[in-house]
């Protein structure tokens, strides 16, 4: 994941603060020269970086901060301050057009992920704004570009207009004209890229731009590529006045420069980020949030989001009222395993929780074949056995591991679980109220618990 390594070196740094209780200038000082080279090692512009340790050392060695109780503290929330600030402050969202459709022009080179994004974007604009999306293949050059356009928009059940490997100009006219006509209110357009900027690219993009007008033009820079994403921007920006960012594999092994340099290069803010794979993998970049990971504090907030939008809320109520009768079944374990499964990547999830350092999921496996079994099982029991899992003798048993294709030792392992899961279930309860520290059991798939978690 981006900026693990950024967050180790600067949560030892603060962690030399703390252990000296009250600060000296020299201490801060210090501090700064291994925060300077934590950034330049994250592949952050050296411009930035300089900027940055000045800002912070400027208000970092003011006397409100050396003398007060908490000085390191002061410290971790300046630096905290000046990362939001760095990246844009505040979120941005995408502009819409005052009479649709709305249209986003895609751009960026080759192999940043531009077509996949335009329909993750779009994805992401019905599911959460209602609108209606258009996505359209402007990039009659890469082969199958058009083809792999149409297969993920198939997949997320968003429709796709294409004219061949006819003029682009063309392409992007037609298609407004087709999404005006089919109610279609934003329309997505995949330009072409290359592996490299050059003048015929920035040419046809100008043109496109020209005959569209479009409300918003997003450039997809690949996170993994560090400054020369920094560079691509600021090369797309000059010759078409770009609007904003999309950053993308902010999941892999990005250092994670590209985010903290592009805004306070090109003055233009990252909307977008892509953390994964799947279609759904888009987000809206936060740069609090965003600074809060860095910081190693967590996300909690995008954690929420991500439960709100997957977590029934009368299954929810439900659920409570169970647990509070010590009413908890396989079927109600199926259904939080299913919900807990479409919030995402599990590690992905466990990193935006408080306290959380990459040194902690060290040796940790989550195995999704075993949740993958686990819900086999379950779903090879019948409504009853769901519901009372004692009547479950040797017969039921070797038909459920023969329906599943397992043995019934993976059907004796699961009721085995679950029935620590019902006693620690039925201990929460108890301990409800009397504000004593709860405990709770490990999820299915998870090759040992960590640390300072509920797992």
């Amino acid at each position: 994941m981006a900026f693990e390594g950024l967050t180790e070196k600067l949560s030892a740094a603060f962690k030399k603060l703390r252990n000296k209780g009250r600060l000296t200038e020299a201490d801060v000082k210090e501090a700064m020269r291994e925060i300077r080279l934590a950034l330049l090692e994250a592949d952050v512009s050296y411009k930035v970086v300089k900027d940055f340790v000045k800002k912070v050392t400027e208000k970092a060695v003011g006397a409100e901060i050396l003398e007060s109780l908490t000085p390191a503290q002061g410290i971790v929330k300046i630096v905290n301050q000046e990362l939001v600030e760095l990246m844009g402050g505040d979120s941005t969202k995408i502009t819409i057009a005052s009479q649709p459709p709305t249209v986003v022009m895609m751009v960026g080179l080759q192999g940043a992920g531009k077509t996949t994004n335009a329909a993750k974007l779009a994805g992401l604009m019905r599911k959460q704004n209602g609108k209606r999306p258009l996505l359209v293949a402007c990039d009659i050059y890469r082969p199958a570009a058009i083809q792999q356009l149409e297969v993920v928009g198939k997949q997320l059940d968003i429709p796709v207009f294409q004219m061949g490997q006819t003029d682009p100009v063309e392409i992007a006219q037609k298609a407004i004209e087709h999404a005006k006509k089919h109610g279609n209110d934003m329309v997505f357009l995949d330009t072409a890229g290359r592996l490299h900027v050059d003048e015929e690219l920035m040419a046809e993009l100008q043109r496109i731009k020209e005959a569209v007008n479009p409300s918003e033009i997003l450039l997809v820079v690949d996170a993994m590529i560090g400054q020369d994403a920094v560079n691509a921007a600021q090369a797309f920006d000059e010759a078409l006045d770009i609007d904003g960012v999309v950053l993308t594999k902010l999941d892999g092994d990005a250092r994670g420069g590209a985010a903290l340099s592009i805004k306070a290069v090109t003055g233009k803010p990252i909307k977008f980020v892509g953390t994964g794979e799947k279609l759904e993998n888009i987000e809206v970049f936060h740069p609090d949030r965003m600074a809060s990971r860095i910081l190693g504090m967590g996300d909690v907030l995008s954690l929420i989001e991500k439960a709100e939008q997957q977590f029934d809320q009368q299954k929810a109520q439900e659920l409570a009222e169970k647990l509070k009768k010590n009413r908890f079944t396989l079927q109600d374990y199926y259904d939080q395993m299913v919900q807990l499964k479409g919030m995402g990547d599990m590690e992905d999830l466990i990193r935006m929780m408080p306290g959380v350092n990459t040194k902690a999921l060290e040796g940790v496996t989550i195995d999704e074949k075993i949740m993958a079994h686990t819900e086999a099982i379950i779903l090879s029991m019948t409504p009853e056995e769901r519901e009372n899992p004692s009547i479950l003798n040797s017969s039921r048993k070797k038909r459920i591991a023969a329906g599943c294709g397992l043995q019934v030792v993976d059907v004796n392992r699961l009721l085995k679980e679950f029935s620590m899961m019902q006693q620690m279930t039925k201990q929460m309860t108890k301990l409800t109220g009397k504000g004593k520290k709860r405990r709770f059991g490990k999820l299915p798939g998870m090759g040992g618990g960590i640390p300072g978690l509920p797992f």
